[in-house]
């Protein structure tokens, strides 16, 4: 799995508190006095990042124009905007029906809606300390107005009698899945609750948005902290890529002559892979490791106790046990219980695997002469060799085919196959961006040319760039108040090479790429009528993504898109045997460095946080699970951003598990099908019924109307090369 920092719902981290709050639109209805004073307001106030996007495309967001001295007061100004809206639908004197209170709360906000998404550029792709005190000055206000919006007694009421008369004269189906979305958003946010532990709620709120500010804040001061700088004679095993990227990744430091070994997970994953140098193959990993746990003034381990205290707090006040049971009621798992139950039922393969691969690995390091015992910065370096034994596949060799531009271009034709998508590259200067890297192109319908939206890629790792890969919506699909295209973008973090030459990725990261793609084709493809249905379920959204990794592997991709970014020669048909004899090759380690981040996760938010000890309890913890020695958590405690950064993926990074046992399990619907993985009748069902109506229906529901049937865990445990279990899941 790659290293997936993904689509929470909303542009920032910070907006998952306002997940069931506005959304964009620019058309008005006849306005009341009280919005006609809120339209006055808004003419009345020049600010960039608040004003109506224009231009072409149904207008783009001016990235040309982002200045951070305006950031501060429009996002202030355009939650003032928001909160007088909200109040004249709260107070208006006319009965609560859908029209007046769901659809104009879908109507507001469109001002906050703008000025954040060039929040989450700052907060994402170029962060700096400037900017880090401006969040961490916006950060409680934000939580403050949040907490004014979800605790609107008046607007409660409404929303509550427009839900339950839905129950007994019910909408239209869209509708109906709307007010029930927004129903119990609030009441999940405590919108049922007294005055008393209303205020404490939002007082809880408050004080965790700092935390979250301050823990992504210190992953990244570390990472901007630890550089190990190589000489030449310290290069040894290092692919010739790798040493001309880390030489400009030197330089642009001030470290003319030296090599830097940044510490980011696509640096330190290939300097592991090969370096020779074990030494320094144990310092780039302590460095990655030990992110914000270095017992300074970046350490996590104390706010880590502080938010599972907070969270747990503000569930009890609800009546919840713990903060697992409130968070999962409304994703598929349903509970906790049924959460780990799919995790312990693929733990004790993972974990027999792992001996198996630390075995294999040993004797390759006994019969090479060395001394030495397998730690965990050898499992990449060892497990490569092993690869090479067992499968005389060498990844280096395969990195030769993955040229990022081919890899773009098998992107573009997977989505013209299966979504009947075009993607044309925008004329350079035409749509702003916020960095030279950026790319841009206009993604059309291929039989009708409709356009569809626009994709922008900013490929490449730098400083002030959070690590990770991760897809955002700059705007969404709707159609209520006139029809809104889509502007999706991913991001990466593959290291810039020298100039002239290419781009070329491991096969992970090309699977990571080909991930990233599919929450932006879900982006695109998105056929709903009104905001919040573009919202996700956490333990499904990662599905649709997690599938479209399976293109990659498909012939008519590596037929015309992995060539050799020298002699643009095919990849040989004897190395894609190697790559696809070896797909279950050390699925130990990624499987098991994967759940026990999940399983700690969910560990974290069942225990009793009174007097936790988080250093201490992931040590006990691990041990109590029998976690091998080799491999460490992919995710650790301290810089589990995922977990601790917001409240996006808290006990809920066990979905990528949960999505994974529908991928398998759609996979094996393509391969069972006439024309395979690009067969059009499925591919249809797909598009129709898996991508498209997002979260206008249960999710359950929707995969069985795809696949006839209940997803099974079997076909994950033959993808693993894991033994299927008996008795056979429920699930």
């Amino acid at each position: 799995m790659g290293n997936r920092i993904l689509y929470t719902g909303k542009k920032s981290s910070l907006l998952v508190m306002l997940a069931f709050v506005g959304c964009t639109s620019t058309q008005t209805q006849v306005p009341s006095q009280q919005t006609q004073t809120t339209m006055e307001q808004k003419q009345n106030f020049d600010n960039a990042l608040l004003a109506e996007w224009t231009g072409p495309y149904g207008g783009v967001p001016a990235f040309d124009k982002m200045k951070l001295a305006d950031l501060k007061p429009a996002i202030e100004k355009g939650m003032e905007l928001q909160l007088a809206e909200i109040d004249a639908i709260a107070n208006n004197p006319s009965p609560p029906t859908f029209e007046n209170t769901i659809e104009a709360m879908e109507r507001a906000g469109e001002e906050l809606n703008r000025a954040f998404t060039y929040y989450g550029i700052w907060s994402s792709n170029l962060s700096s300390p400037e900017f880090r005190e401006i969040q961490a000055e916006l950060a409680p206000k934000i939580s403050e107005f949040s907490s004014k919006i979800s605790q609107n007694e008046k607007l409660f009421q409404r929303i509550k009698t427009v839900y339950e008369n839905s129950k007994k004269n019910p909408l239209p189906a869209d509708q109906q899945r709307v007010a029930q979305l927004v129903y119990e958003g609030f009441a999940m946010e405590g919108a049922d609750l007294d005055a008393a532990a209303k205020e404490r709620y939002a007082a809880i709120n408050k004080e965790l948005s700092s935390l979250y500010t301050e823990f992504s804040n210190n992953i990244l001061a570390d990472e901007e902290k630890y550089v190990v700088y190589l000489t030449k004679d310290q290069l040894s095993g290092l692919p010739e890529s790798f040493v001309k990227a880390s030489a400009k990744a030197a330089a642009d430091r001030g470290q003319e002559g030296k090599y830097a070994v940044t510490n980011t997970r696509s640096s330190m994953d290939q300097f592991l892979t090969y370096s020779d140098e074990r030494a320094l193959r144990e310092k780039v990993w302590k460095n990655y490791y030990s992110r914000a746990d270095n017992a300074d003034e970046n350490d996590n381990n104390e706010n880590i106790a502080k938010i599972l205290k907070l969270r747990n707090e503000r569930v009890k006040l609800m009546g919840y046990d713990n903060f697992a049971e409130w968070r999962l009621q409304n994703r598929m798992a349903k509970n906790p219980e049924n959460a780990m139950e799919l995790m312990n039922a693929v733990w004790p393969a993972a974990l027999a695997r792992v001996t198996e691969e630390v075995a294999d690995m040993q004797a390759v390091a006994d019969a090479s002469g060395k001394k030495i015992t397998i730690e965990p910065w050898d499992y990449r370096y060892y497990a490569e060799k092993v690869r090479k034994q067992k499968y005389d596949l060498d990844s280096d060799e395969v990195k030769q085919y993955l040229q990022l531009d081919n890899l773009t271009q098998a992107l573009f034709f997977t989505a013209g196959e299966l979504f009947n998508y075009d993607f044309k590259p925008v004329l350079e200067g035409s749509v702003p961006v916020y960095h030279e890297d950026v790319k841009v192109w206009e993604v059309t319908d291929k039989t009708t040319g409709e356009h569809i939206g626009l994709w922008y890629l900013d490929p490449f790792a730098r400083q002030g760039k959070r690590s990770g890969a991760w897809a955002s919506p700059y705007r969404s699909h709707t159609t209520f108040d006139g029809k809104k295209t889509v502007l999706a973008s991913n991001n990466s973090n593959f290291i810039k090479p020298a100039p002239g030459e290419p781009v070329l990725v491991s096969w992970d990261d090309a699977t990571t790429f080909f991930h990233e793609f599919g929450h932006a084709l879900h982006f695109l493809a998105s056929n709903v009528k009104y905001p919040t249905l573009n919202s996700g379920v956490r333990d499904y959204t990662e599905f649709q993504s997690q599938l479209l990794e399976r293109w990659l592997s498909t012939d008519k991709v590596i037929n015309q898109f992995l060539r050799h970014h020298k002699t643009n020669e095919p990849m040989p048909a004897d190395l894609v045997a190697k790559i696809k004899k070896a797909s279950t090759f050390n699925q130990g380690f990624g499987t098991t460095e994967f759940l026990a981040s999940a399983l700690m996760d969910m560990k974290f938010h069942l225990a009793d946080p009174a007097e936790i000890d988080a250093d201490k309890f992931e040590r006990e913890t691990l041990t109590a699970m029998k976690m091998p020695k080799e491999i460490v958590m992919r995710h650790r405690s301290p810089h589990f951003g995922h977990v601790f950064s917001g409240e996006g993926y808290a006990t809920g990074y066990y979905g990528y598990l949960w999505a994974d046992v529908l991928t398998s399990d759609a996979a094996e619907a393509f391969e069972e099908a006439p024309g395979g993985f690009y067969d059009k009748e499925v591919a249809a069902r797909l598009v129709k019924y898996l991508f498209a109506p997002r979260n206008s229906m249960d999710p359950a529901e929707a995969y069985r109307l795809f696949r006839g049937r209940d997803a099974k865990i079997d076909a994950l445990m033959r993808d693993r090369g894991f033994p299927v279990p008996e008795p056979q899941s429920k699930k």
